[in-house]
């Protein structure tokens, strides 16, 4: 399992932490009535009706009603799940920051993309990477969809945003193609300064002399900015970037003191306190500058935990609020709740399982979860061939719909959100004294159609293994385009549609290359595992079946 910092690192610089890039897991087949209007043939909506609002769709579509189902869940606040207590643990930290935690996911290409400086042909765009519902509406895909419009209402002068986002990406234990996150923002007026007969920057100092102060031991070793490096915005003096990059970092290291504390309490071993320790790492956002990443010291390793920086002038420009200078930060909600509780699976979250949602409250201690009994693994391989006009891009992809024509784009980042990420716990392994990263992820159920054939009578997510598959195991898909380039996330959307959440893991193991024909092989692991109770073979080898003759029908794959 790899681990690259958050969603945030859109656009983003290597720097020296940089890690390979990671897997996400799956989410679970929903088996509540989903809103979903469907035509009669089968075929890809005409439209969709998501709770009270409805869209029109077009060759752009690509959202599983799996994925719609998952919006009405907003874990976030659901009273006594963590991480509607995680969110709440954060927001004690900034009592007067206004707080938005019920805005609607379905936001304009504009909102996710223009408004923060997207390039029309970023990879943050693609339909590998994006839930789309038309060519100009998507699934939110970060936070900071809501950025602008918060910064041009001016409700306050700051302001925390919680929210599920909706990612395509990869299978493993620690990401879903829906998660959570947090970001916050804290702004101050230069004209209503001046009128006061003060500097933005003596404005600033002011309130950095009110934050709770605290004890432990910080490494900050670079500048306020740097020219090369992490430079200061044009329209900024250096005493404001100074002053401003002061109150940000003694907001969040108050917030990451009260995390790891209750971490460590939570965790109630015999293990010494150690002091804790924090480090500011400079780093590169698109929509921040200066920027940096805040890593912990926890046990053992250097765990990156958020990133932040002082917002982008243009940001707020074009939210028309151009006298307003501030700092914003982003963060995983389940990578702390995952750190929080020691939650070694990120489909856990989405439960309904007794076991697990009777060991969190509100009104008690956060304490270590204690894990059911871990039931039985079922690995299978599924081999293929790609077709012959086809290359694999683990991370590329025409941004195209299919059936029109493009250029192959760059490298996907997995990463489109200005900070915050999916949830797991890993070494980038690239040094000595590099940081455990911690990412955050994404939910994706199973789709429905006619004829469901359930394999528990339990309600549980993964109980109903085959809720949403079909007798008939294809479910309808556009052709595939002639010159279409293969994409892995192609792979993972159809293991979480077929199988729910009862993958766990989705690897690829092997690549070959014909020395004759040219042709490209691969092979995936695919490892089936529920969270609830064990699997039959009869029921893994059906799922497996249908997931290879999907490869074939969506992918234009020839199978091994």
């Amino acid at each position: 399992m790899r681990l690259p910092f958050s969603s945030a690192a859109l656009l983003r610089r290597p720097n020296r932490h940089a890690a390979s890039r990671i897997q996400r897991s799956s989410l679970s087949p929903w088996l509540w009535q989903h809103s979903v209007r469907h035509n009669s043939s089968g075929t890809t909506p005409k439209e969709i009706r998501i709770e009270s609002r409805t869209y029109k769709t077009d060759e752009w579509y690509n959202t599983p009603s799996s994925i719609l189902d998952a919006i009405p869940r907003r874990l976030h606040l659901q009273p006594d799940h963590p991480l509607t207590i995680t969110r709440k643990l954060i927001e004690s930290r900034f009592p007067s920051h206004k707080t938005h935690n019920n805005l609607f996911p379905v936001v304009t290409t504009l909102q996710n993309f223009d408004s923060l400086g997207f390039p029309l042909d970023h990879v943050g765009r693609n339909r590998t990477d994006t839930y789309y519902v038309n060519k100009e509406t998507v699934l939110r895909t970060h936070t900071s969809a809501h950025q602008a419009d918060t910064f041009r209402n001016n409700e306050s002068e700051g302001y925390l945003i919680s929210a599920d986002v909706y990612r395509r990406d990869a299978i493993d234990r620690s990401h879903y193609p829906v998660f959570h996150q947090m970001e916050g923002a804290r702004t101050w007026d230069r004209q209503q300064a001046g009128r006061d007969g003060k500097s933005v920057a003596q404005v600033i100092w002011e309130d950095v002399a009110k934050l709770p102060k605290h004890d432990i031991a910080v490494e900050d070793p670079n500048p306020p900015f740097h020219i090369e490096r992490n430079p200061l915005q044009s329209r900024h003096a250096p005493e404001e970037a100074e002053a401003i990059a002061a109150h940000l970092k003694r907001s969040l290291e108050d917030m990451v003191v009260t995390i790891f504390n209750t971490a460590r309490g939570a965790a109630n071993t015999a293990i010494p306190d150690e002091p804790l320790k924090v480090r500011w790492v400079e780093a590169y956002f698109p929509f921040t500058s200066p920027s940096w990443e805040l890593e912990v010291f926890w046990q053992g390793d250097w765990l990156e935990v958020l990133g932040c920086g002082v917002v982008s002038q243009p940001i707020l420009d074009t939210a028309t609020v151009p006298e307003r200078v501030g700092w914003a930060f982003g963060i995983g909600l389940e990578r702390i709740a995952m750190l929080l509780y020691s939650i070694p699976d990120i489909r856990l979250f989405w439960s309904k399982d007794t076991r697990f949602l009777s060991q969190f409250s509100e009104s008690k201690p956060i304490k270590r979860f204690v894990p059911f009994s871990k039931y039985p693994a079922c690995l299978k391989d599924v081999s293929f061939w790609l077709r012959s006009s086809s290359s694999a891009a683990g991370g590329a992809s025409s941004i195209h719909p299919p059936g029109t024509s493009s250029a192959a784009t760059p490298p996907s980042s997995h990463a489109q959100s200005q900070y915050s990420a999916q949830p797991v716990i890993e070494k980038s392994g690239t040094h000595a004294g590099s940081p455990t990263k911690l990412s955050a992820a994404t939910p994706t159920p199973t789709p429905r159609s006619t004829g469901t054939a359930t394999l528990s009578t339990s309600t549980s997510p993964s109980a109903s293994i085959a809720e949403g598959a079909s007798e008939n195991p294809i479910p309808p898909a556009a052709p595939v385009p002639a010159q279409a380039i293969f994409h892995e996330n192609d792979v993972m959307e159809i293991a979480r549609e077929v199988c729910g959440d009862v993958v766990e893991d989705v690897r690829l193991t092997d690549e070959f290359v014909h020395p004759k024909t040219g042709r490209k092989s691969m092979c995936y692991r695919i490892n089936y595992r529920s969270l609830e109770r064990t699997l039959t073979n009869e029921e893994t080898n059906a799922m497996h079946e249908r997931l290879r003759t999907l490869l074939v029908v969506r992918l234009g794959v020839e199978l091994r």
